[in-house]
């Protein structure tokens, strides 16, 4: 059979356009109307719908005997690639063929008794009733063929855009360890998932939310390792959001997470699948979103900031210490410009004589007191951290090093800040970068500039009290009903081995499944 094509891409006019913007907007209230027999009431309305739209391409078929009878092919240019629509031809010109009747006398009529009673073959194909269905599908890149005098449409999946290879983690890489990261393909990040978790119990459900961008989201855990109540709590939250525009996973952040004005993070984000499934066996949940390489791990505990998944490809006794460092890390990126600044301006005796003397004579001559200075030179950091991370990647690093220096030396002398000053900004800088996520080196930037103001009005008794409501607030947060705080507030000395330290692999907990049931003994799961 040979079926003929004839392409067209609609063009409008003003009067055209005004006309049929008027007619979709009386149907906008009700409920969108099925799929017409007559085919060209079925064109009219996909012109209604896709007004104004350049990439919408029309073919029409011409089949049967003496070729009378006519069907219609719609797609988005812009989402179909030409070697998609070759290959639905030739798959359709093959079921022609073979299985409806001879080329010059098949019949609608044979074309719809054929679908109706045997479906698609093909497993990219399905047929639609409704004409909502039909628009959603040619929005989802899809190819919609219309048939006159059938009330039904043939669909062929055929989205052909171009998708970013998987190549190495940019915001986590590691010396030892899977080079791999996921993309914005939703389905690539899936299989990235599925490949390495070989586990019927993996279980990924699919959501579309959205009322406009229809952004498809995945979120997988292993059952029998997660908890069932935290399981149902995040399907409880996520239901909420059918209607909100998710464009990235950092929007869920807020109906998932618990404490929105909170400095600290409520869920961890990850671009490695190894870190993913590590995850999902400690029975925790994660969440993909289309069109965003970024994955969302809750519920969290604030000592899981600390941990990286290079710590379980190196021996115990290393991780540990790189562990501890970064502990060090924190407290030197929250503490260190808020205690110098009690100390020197209150509790100077405390302060050993010669390293007093040191510090006095390197401000001599500096006109602002130790927390105008600290400010100034925080604010200065801070923008040229800003700097750096939004100008182009050549030169961003460039310059906020080079930056860095110019400022810090011009700084000293012109006698705005002190050496012991830019020193101390400088490590609280290099401390803050020391954190695996950085979602929890924004808390730091938040927290470092209330503990400066309680230092210099209180001193250390101020300093001490930001440290207790810090810690106070850290007990009350929770996580999709998970404490927080934990294995110290509920304590849970059992925990410990993998908070701090990192005891061997052989002596952590090798079985995932059913995790909530050793909740009470405190076991946790083998990655991170």
């Amino acid at each position: 059979m040979k079926l003929k094509f004839f392409n067209q891409r609609r063009s409008y006019t003003s009067s055209q356009s005004n006309q049929a913007a008027m007619e979709p907007a009386q149907e906008s209230n009700g409920i969108m109307p099925s799929i017409s027999k007559n085919l060209d009431l079925n064109r009219k309305k996909v012109e209604e719908y896709f007004l104004n739209c350049y990439d919408l391409v029309y073919h029409t078929w011409s089949y049967g005997p003496n070729l009378a009878y006519t069907a219609l092919s719609v797609y988005l240019g812009t989402l179909v690639q030409n070697k998609q629509v070759n290959y639905m031809k030739e798959s359709l010109q093959d079921l022609v063929d073979h299985e409806i009747g001879p080329a010059d006398t098949v019949t609608p009529e044979q074309i719809m008794h054929f679908f109706n009673r045997n479906g698609v073959s093909a497993q990219s194909a399905s047929v639609l009733e409704h004409f909502d269905d039909a628009v959603s599908r040619i929005l989802s890149g899809n190819i919609i063929i219309f048939f006159d005098q059938w009330d039904k449409a043939l669909s062929y999946e055929a989205l052909g855009l171009t998708s970013r290879q998987i190549t190495e983690p940019v915001t986590e890489p590691v010396v030892q360890g899977p080079h791999v990261s996921t993309i914005e393909d939703l389905d690539s990040n899936v299989g990235l998932i599925r490949n390495l978790l070989k586990s019927a119990n993996l279980k990924v459900e699919m959501l579309t939310v959205g009322a406009e961008s229809k952004r498809n989201i995945a979120y997988c855990y292993l059952n029998g390792a997660v908890d069932p109540e935290t399981l149902s709590e995040f399907q409880k939250r996520i239901a909420d959001i059918d209607q909100e525009e998710i464009l990235e996973t950092s929007y869920l952040e807020e109906w998932i997470g618990e404490g929105t004005f909170s400095p600290f993070p409520a869920v961890r984000y990850t671009e490695r699948p190894d870190t993913a499934v590590a995850a999902l066996m400690d029975g925790k949940i994660i969440v993909m979103v289309n069109g965003t390489p970024t994955v969302l791990i809750c519920p969290v505990t604030f000592f899981e900031f600390f941990s990286s998944s290079e710590d379980y490809y190196h021996r115990s006794i290393f991780s540990t210490l790189i562990r501890l460092i970064r502990v060090v890390a924190f407290l030197i990126a929250l503490l260190l410009p808020s205690t110098y600044i009690a100390l020197s301006t209150f509790h100077s005796e405390l302060i050993p004589t010669v390293l007093l003397l040191a510090i006095l004579d390197t401000r001599e001559g500096i006109p602002f007191p130790a927390f105008i200075e600290a400010l100034l030179m925080e604010f200065f950091f801070e923008l040229l951290r800003e700097a750096g991370i939004r100008l182009p990647r050549p030169i961003g690093s460039a310059v906020s090093i080079v930056g860095a220096l110019v400022i810090g030396q011009a700084a000293i002398q012109a006698k705005i800040a002190s050496p012991v000053m830019v020193i101390i900004v400088s490590l609280t800088g290099i401390a803050s970068f020391a954190l695996p996520q950085y979602n929890m080196g924004i808390a730091l930037r938040i927290l470092r500039f209330p503990l400066m103001v309680l230092a210099v009005t209180l001193g250390g008794f101020g300093v001490m009290a930001g440290i207790l409501w810090i810690l106070l607030h850290l007990c009350c947060l929770r996580s999709l009903g998970q404490p927080y705080f934990t294995p110290i507030a509920p304590l849970r000395v059992e925990q410990w081995r993998d908070v701090f330290i990192r005891i061997p692999r052989k002596m952590l907990l090798h079985n995932p499944r059913n995790r909530h049931l050793h909740k009470k003994n405190g076991e946790r799961g083998k990655g991170r």
